[in-house]
């Protein structure tokens, strides 16, 4: 018998629904006497989080999901995948909450940079590999969030109302593409589609994901969705996160003795999760999909630094970079404190970061530093040597963990004032007992006089500076999002004046939420006594003039991009425009990175001599950036969406509900495809993207084939470097299709060569190319298209015939 099967049998009514939720906020219990382990899940698009939401357990920290789709490299995402799965086994986590394929609809959606792309296809591309590295691994990938979360404004509540080719052909097709390739789990979305939420959404998940695409894997909900008991059984979900405490459990043990709910129902639901226990290696007499074997450590740091310097975009050179040996002056916050990483739940605490200062110091060159204007609304978390205990000369800031008594239950020492635990605690902390942390350290300025400091968290809070309680109050959340009570909670801002050693203690009863637990997110902010923005500028300005080049760091922040919300401007915020016009104007070999996750505003843009995107680049951005600017790698990455010169161009900016419903009325015409026919022109074309040599298209052949047909070109090298050119091919119909795009992007390939050596590219066009939904069903757009081979979207090089 199949001991799948065989397990099943063995479980009574109640052992089955107890395997359907969660026991905690990341976990499937066990159930020891039919050998079934726990199932341990974890966030992580771009680091393993684990079980723990601080900085006691931290993890490598890759490049965002945009800038990994910015590489254009399947198979790097694959090893991208790998490694993440020996994160997971180091962490003991089976499950890896991630790819997000949602698509970039609109370029202020908030939750932009942890997906990849506008594009379908470049989207399934870029999520199959990734998802196949992480089942090689032997652990799960889990595609999100099925379907149409593609902005954040009332994401919890809206119904998305999409017709169904636009569904079918541009929302679902990366999910598609990532089932069909085997995934081993599916995250339902907040949102509804079409009138129903899709945690209950029955035709979408029963009908079309498990039933018409064969999915045989686990479909689970995104934290907290699931609601209702019934409806959401019925409608396709098999495991309700968190718990305890939502809505299934003896409420759904009662409605399938009352018949609301057939056992057989909940049978399904079991088998696949045992399925997939059985997969990771978690049920006995089941082997797993991915036998044990020893393997090669993959490094960590090295991948990340490879990631991300594939990844970043070469937008504008004037023949600036590569930089040979120059003086340098290094301007803007973000380069002393770059942002790795997106808000929300990929949020990740790295081993350690190496910032753009970091990188160009160990460069070597003659560098010269200024933070420039701080963008930040809130005051960064404190942090550095200045936070030394006087007399023992410990460093850090020591958290200390009580019950409602006093008790001490446990304590941690922190190099960041900043925290974020949710439902399990650190080793020895009972969720159970816990009643507030204390957060304290001493505090030696440098620099004497106003201080500024912060509270950021929700719950109470006692703020004491050298004896004297300069804030008690109560902080609220923005919503019911448990990721918000960590990361995206408002800050009370107090005054004092310090001149000398002070110490600093901020008391916390911590928030507890229902079905959750305990919730521990707080930070204490600081700023010492500074310039003024102008003042700071003025600073810029000087060490500008004074070099040969100036490299300008510019930045989004976590207040204008993150999870939880959408984006209301594409300014950089702060003046940080105005830093680059004032130092641009005193230096003409001006360098502007743009650490950003999704596009900003560029009004310098002619003003400067180049102009390179890094996204938000990961762990080890500095060693990147360094790598990048003095030629040890080339800038290889292609934008894997459109950047729009001011916001108010592009074709699709709605993101909030009229009357709890958003209404995809663009239909197919997203990105590119929206852009085509418009009026004003974007920054740069989808595929964009510089290197540091220069390529021919010399000739190109078209060979139609039993799927579709295979596009083979030649191409050479023209400049004096190695370098790597993404080739992209493009469909455009002989006849235009009424209500259909005029050309979309149908295959890519990566080629390398050698200065004045040739390279051939063959790329196979799927016949998926040239199918479209119509009347409930795909249909083959037959006819003559036109095989257009280019640079990027807005660069064609060569063109061919197809008759299909």
């Amino acid at each position: 018998m199949d001991p799948i099967e065989t397990a099943l049998a063995a479980l009574d009514l109640e052992t089955k629904v107890g395997l359907l939720a969660g026991q905690d906020v990341w976990s499937l219990p066990a159930v020891p006497h039919i050998g079934l382990g726990s199932l341990v899940m974890s966030d992580g698009p771009i680091g393993v989080r684990g079980t723990s939401w601080g900085p006691d357990d931290p993890a490598v920290v890759l490049p965002s999901p945009t800038a990994l789709a910015a590489t254009w490299d399947p198979a790097l995402a694959r090893r991208v995948g790998r490694l993440l799965a020996q994160e997971a086994r180091r962490k003991g986590a089976h499950l890896l909450l991630a790819p997000t394929v949602n698509l970039h609809r609109t370029p202020v959606g908030g939750r932009h940079f942890e997906c990849y792309s506008e594009d379908p296809l470049l989207t399934a591309e870029i999520g199959v590999g990734y998802v196949l590295g992480v089942q090689d691994g032997g652990v799960g990938a889990t595609v999100k969030h099925f379907v149409a979360n593609d902005s954040e404004t009332a994401r919890f509540v809206l119904d998305a109302a999409v017709d169904e080719r636009t569904l079918r052909e541009v929302y679902l097709a990366p999910f598609e593409a990532i089932v069909e390739a085997g995934v081993w789990a599916v995250m339902s979305a907040y949102n509804g589609v079409n009138g129903h939420t899709m945690s209950e959404h029955d035709a979408l998940v029963n009908g079309l994901l498990k039933g018409e695409w064969g999915f045989d894997g686990v479909v689970v909900s995104d934290w907290t969705a699931a609601k209702t008991t019934v409806a959401t059984a019925l409608g396709g979900l098999d495991v309700a996160m968190p718990g305890p405490g939502n809505p299934w459990g003896a409420k759904l043990v009662d409605a399938v003795r009352a018949g609301e709910v057939p056992e057989a129902v909940v049978d399904g639901m079991v088998r696949r999760v045992l399925r997939l226990a059985g997969r990771v290696g978690l049920l006995e007499g089941v082997e797993p999909a991915v036998p044990v074997r020893p393997e090669a450590a993959i490094d960590g740091d090295a991948l990340a630094r490879e990631v991300a310097a594939r990844s970043f975009v070469l937008l504008r050179n004037d023949g600036v970079l590569p930089l040979a040996a120059p003086t340098v002056a290094l301007i803007g916050v973000a380069a002393e404190e770059a942002r790795v990483l997106g808000g929300g739940s990929v949020t990740v605490f790295p081993p350690h970061v190496v910032s753009p200062l970091d990188g160009l110091r160990a460069q070597g060159v003659e560098l010269a530093y200024e933070p420039g204007v701080d963008p930040r609304t809130k005051l960064p978390p404190a942090y550095g040597p200045e936070w030394t205990d006087p007399e023992t000369g410990e460093s850090g800031f020591r958290l200390v963990f009580r019950d409602a008594e006093g008790v001490e239950l446990g304590r941690l020492l922190l190099e960041a004032a900043v925290t974020g635990w949710t439902g399990k605690l650190p080793d020895g902390v009972d969720p159970a007992r816990l009643h507030a942390v204390e957060l304290s350290a001493w505090f030696r300025p440098l620099v004497f006089g106003e201080h500024r400091f912060g509270v950021g968290g929700i719950g109470d809070f006692v703020l004491t500076v050298d004896g004297e309680v300069l804030y008690t109050g109560t902080q609220v959340g923005y919503d019911d999002d448990p990721a918000a009570g960590i990361l995206l909670h408002p800050e009370h801002r107090v005054e004092t004046v310090v001149e000398g050693p002070v110490l600093v203690t901020l008391e916390h009863k911590t928030w507890v939420r229902p079905g959750i637990g305990p919730i521990v997110g707080i930070t204490l902010g600081h700023a010492e006594p500074g310039p003024t923005d102008d003042e700071l500028i003025h600073r810029a300005v000087v060490a500008a003039s004074a070099a040969q080049v100036a490299v300008v760091v510019v930045a989004t922040t976590e207040e204008v991009e993150s999870e939880g919300f959408d984006r209301r401007s594409l300014a950089l915020p702060g003046r940080q425009d105005d830093m680059v016009a004032a130092v641009a104007a005193v230096n003409p070999r001006t360098v502007v990175v743009v650490n950003a996750g999704s596009p900003v505003e560029m009004p310098w843009l002619d003003d400067v001599a180049a102009v390179l995107l890094t996204w938000f680049p990961g762990q080890e951005c500095g060693f990147a950036l360094a790598d990048v600017l003095f030629g040890r790698a080339e800038p290889t990455g292609r934008l894997p969406t459109t950047w729009p010169v001011h916001k108010d161009d592009s074709p699709v900016l709605d993101v909030d509900p009229v009357d709890g419903v958003l209404t995809y009325r663009e239909g197919l015409f997203i990105g590119y495809r929206g852009w085509e026919g418009r009026p004003v022109a974007p920054a740069f074309w989808f595929g964009a993207g510089l290197g540091y040599t220069t390529w021919e298209y010399e000739s190109m052949r078209v060979e139609p084939t039993e799927s579709l047909a295979t596009v083979t070109v030649r191409l050479r090298n023209t400049g004096a470097r190695p370098g790597r050119e993404v080739v992209q091919v493009y469909l455009t119909p002989d006849v235009p299709v009424a209500d259909r795009p005029s050309r979309w992007l149908a295959g890519f390939a990566s080629v390398e060569a050698g200065p004045g050596q040739t390279a051939e590219a063959v790329i196979e066009l799927p016949r998926r190319a040239v199918r479209a939904w119509e009347a409930g069903g795909w249909t083959t757009l037959s006819g003559g298209y036109a095989v257009e081979v280019g640079h990027d979207y807005g660069d064609t090089r060569l063109t061919g015939a197809l008759k299909v």
